[in-house]
């Protein structure tokens, strides 16, 4: 997988979120990005990483995700790692 992949991948993720009002309120809050922001910073790969983090921190929404996408919920944490700040393991 390389950098584009996993942009691609958060890209989707935001689509996935954005659809539920509960997912996309809960994601603005906890990263303080208004709505209006959204189209702004969505090429912006630290923000795409924080979308793969936020994905990551919620099991349920994560393996909701997988599915919606047709991707193993591995791929998530895999393509979180080639996105700036990532932890090293």
């Amino acid at each position: 997988m390389e950098d584009q992949s996993a942009r691609e991948l958060a890209a989707q993720a935001l689509v996935f979120i954005a659809q539920e009002p509960d997912r996309i309120g809960r994601f603005l809050a906890l990263s303080g990005v208004g709505p209006s922001e959204i189209r702004e910073r969505a090429q912006d790969p630290v923000f795409l990483a924080g979308i793969l983090d936020h994905l990551l921190s919620d099991e349920a929404m994560l393996l909701d995700f997988a599915e919606w996408a047709d991707v193993d919920a591995s791929v998530v944490g895999a393509s979180r790692q080639l996105l700036p700040g990532a932890t090293v393991i």
